[in-house]
């Protein structure tokens, strides 16, 4: 991608997020907003920041949405998570059970991870032990030399199948996908 096409694409994006309403009220949303996790429907909605502060106590909304926090937190450790592929995140739903996402060319793969499993990865990294149920994810990478593992906001995930699934070529990804992973990773 050259130079200008990075120039253009940005453009767009920012023109677009900016007519983007929130999905709460209808306002316009500016381009960095909040996101609120649709616990029944498994699905984010864009929200202005009236919107959002109505969800930053839990009980506000009545078990229906929840505000998705902004923090991530770099974890380091062992790499043997035990897991078959080496880009994946999981997340715990609120009855306790944890799903493993994995990105791929048409979505994300997901399954149910084994309970020892996940009590192994929570031993070995303690913030995790703090995971806030449909609203933050474990993330891992590593593959092709990466060495990523993080905490983060739901959202920075649903960017992350995005982007695989947007960039992906051939039967390995592609070059380029592998450069904007890393460039992803970086910019968390």
């Amino acid at each position: 991608m050259t130079v200008l096409d990075r120039v253009i694409n940005r453009t767009v994006v920012r023109e677009r997020r900016a007519a983007e309403p929130c999905e709460l009220c209808g306002a316009p949303l500016a381009g960095a907003h909040a996101h609120l996790y649709a616990e029944q429907q498994e699905h984010l909605l864009c929200a202005c920041r009236a919107c959002a502060l109505l969800f930053e106590r839990g009980g506000a909304s009545l078990g229906r949405f929840q505000l998705v926090p902004d923090r991530r937190i770099r974890l380091t450790g062992p790499a043997d998570l035990g897991i078959p592929v080496g880009l994946a995140f999981f997340v715990l739903r609120p009855d306790g059970v944890v799903l493993a996402h994995y990105p791929s060319p048409v979505g994300a793969t997901r399954w149910e991870l084994d309970v020892d499993v996940w009590a192994r990865i929570t031993g070995q990294y303690e913030p995790l032990r703090s995971m806030r149920p449909g609203v933050e994810a474990f993330l891992v990478a590593v593959v092709r030399g990466m060495d990523e593992r993080w905490l983060v906001p739901i959202d920075d995930c649903h960017r992350l199948v995005a982007l695989v699934r947007g960039e992906w070529k051939g039967m390995s990804g592609g070059q380029e996908l592998w450069t904007r992973l890393a460039r992803f990773f970086a910019e968390l």
